[in-house]
């Protein structure tokens, strides 16, 4: 061993000695303890009596292990140290000072490692190691103390592996097998597992270990809030491990950061039970902190796709709000409801005309081409109304659209250019004479009745509509090419 490698050895060891006690020490401040979910009928598990125990106990396997301890420091280390050396170079050697100071790095993970091991010397199917459980429940519960980092990744896979009783590591669930995989046999009858199965006894730990987070200080509630956030992604666990009723109580939560953590949650937990959803989701709405309402509108688009009509009153109360961000992001929701009724979303863009926020009246410039294709008469005038309201911001977006309805459809443009007012038309007629010289003074021709309706510039070009069936004839191959290169400009 190196004198670099044996100095970083010892530093680290001494924090991680350190470290494992005082994370024990944490870990067992809930006693007693779960029982451990696999167990070997010839050896019953015997509990620990006292957390004192416990700890000396993790403590002595920490200095017996020293070969386990090694393993670790050399992966982790090529894990975290930067790829600007030689692939023959010692890492200990050439980033000795940079790993020194980041001791603290590297024996969190280290720890997180130790309780890897010892979780998997717990579930192993052949000789479940119960002393190795205690500890390893002890420490995972000792370790979760930030929302950030290690505590929230490698800590989720964890959580997994208890509820599952697996080992760390194991994958739990297998893809569908298919002509994509090279050892395909579309004969074979193979058994797959394609989702997770809950353990009774591992449930109960995980549970336990979840309401340790739920009933401690702020940062382990946010944390919690991280791995209930992950284990969404998992169906098969929602009930068991109770996390509908989780997301419940910390939509009431006294910090707003933890109930803004929920609102992360909502699109899961409406996809698997949509009455419990609108619960929290009514829940959140009614408070009144500011990073909840904003939280809320992020995520008003999510809920309208899961359940329709049920968010709109959510989207009329947000329109009220004072806040700028609230209503720039509900005025952009509008247009999810040209999904559910399009007259109701045009006349609700016809309502934010008269908003009295300017973001309010700005967002209908996202939903305006849609309007135009909907209603290209445009009975409601929202185009005419937009443009002479005088926002600039407005009348660039209305800019683009309305020389392309120049371009396209002139007597479409001829009904609103009447409209406009005229002392707004100078932007417009500079820009339509960059693109085309002389166009403008067509236009002006025409709304002094000195010329005639100038004609399209690009010609219309019908889209196909598939039908479904089968054609009755086939175009020419030669026809169908020369159509791809007109309209695709494919080159020969």
């Amino acid at each position: 061993m190196s004198k670099s490698r044996d100095a970083i050895a010892k530093a680290t060891f001494e924090v991680v000695a350190t470290r494992l006690v005082l994370a024990l020490e944490e870990g067992t401040k809930v006693w007693p303890l779960p029982d451990p979910p696999m167990t070997d009928p010839d050896f019953p598990p015997r509990s620990p009596e006292r957390d004192q125990d416990l700890i000396a106990q993790g403590l002595s396997m920490l200095h017996a292990d020293v070969g386990m301890f090694d393993r670790h420091l050399s992966t982790i280390v090529d894990l975290i140290v930067p790829h600007r050396m030689n692939l023959s170079d010692d890492p200990f050697e050439v980033h000795q000072k940079w790993l020194a100071r980041r001791t603290d790095d590297v024996a969190q993970r280290m720890l997180f490692c130790i309780a890897t091991d010892w979780l998997a010397q717990a579930f192993d199917p052949t000789a479940p190691n119960t002393d190795r459980w205690w500890l390893a429940v002890a420490l995972v519960n000792g370790l979760a103390t930030t929302p950030f980092g290690q505590p929230v990744h490698q800590g989720y896979h964890l959580v997994e592996s208890i509820a599952l009783a697996e080992r760390p590591g194991t994958w739990h669930t297998q893809p569908e097998d298919g002509p994509q995989n090279m050892g395909w046999n579309p004969n074979a009858v193979v058994p797959r597992t394609t989702s997770v199965v809950a353990h009774d006894a591992g449930v109960d730990a995980a549970v336990w270990l979840l309401n340790c987070l739920e009933n401690d200080d702020l940062d382990r509630r946010l944390l919690l809030m991280e791995w209930v956030k992950l284990l969404l992604e998992r169906p098969a666990l929602i009930e068991p491990l109770c996390l509908v009723d989780i997301l419940i109580r910390r939509s009431a939560d006294d910090h707003q950061e933890v109930a803004s953590k929920v609102i992360l949650c909502l699109a899961r937990l409406l996809e698997f039970d949509e009455e419990q959803g609108l619960q929290v989701a009514r829940r959140l709405h009614e408070r009144k902190e500011l990073l909840i309402r904003r939280g809320m509108a992020d995520v008003l688009t999510r809920i309208f796709r899961r359940t329709g009509w049920k968010a709109v009153p959510f989207l009329d109360e947000m329109l009220e709000d004072e806040d700028e961000s609230v209503l720039a992001a509900a005025s952009a929701t509008v247009g999810d409801l040209k999904f559910l009724d399009g007259d109701v979303w045009a006349d609700r863009l016809v309502s934010l005309l008269d908003h009295d926020v300017a973001i309010g009246r700005r967002t209908i410039g996202l939903s305006i081409r849609d309007y135009v294709e909907a209603y290209p008469d445009d009975e409601r005038q929202i185009i005419p109304s937009l443009w002479n309201d005088g926002d600039e911001v407005v009348q660039i977006r209305l800019r683009e659209l309305l020389m392309r309805m120049d371009e396209i459809h002139p007597d479409r443009f001829a009904k609103n250019l009447p409209l406009l007012k005229p002392e707004r038309l100078e932007a417009l007629w500079m820009t339509m004479d960059a693109r085309r010289k002389g166009r403008s003074q067509q236009w002006k021709d025409w709304l002094t009745n000195e010329g005639t309706l100038p004609e399209p510039i690009v010609a219309i070009q019908e889209i196909h509509q598939s039908t479904g069936e089968e054609p009755d004839e086939l175009p020419d191959v030669d026809d169908a090419l020369n159509m791809l290169d007109d309209t695709l400009g494919f080159i020969d």
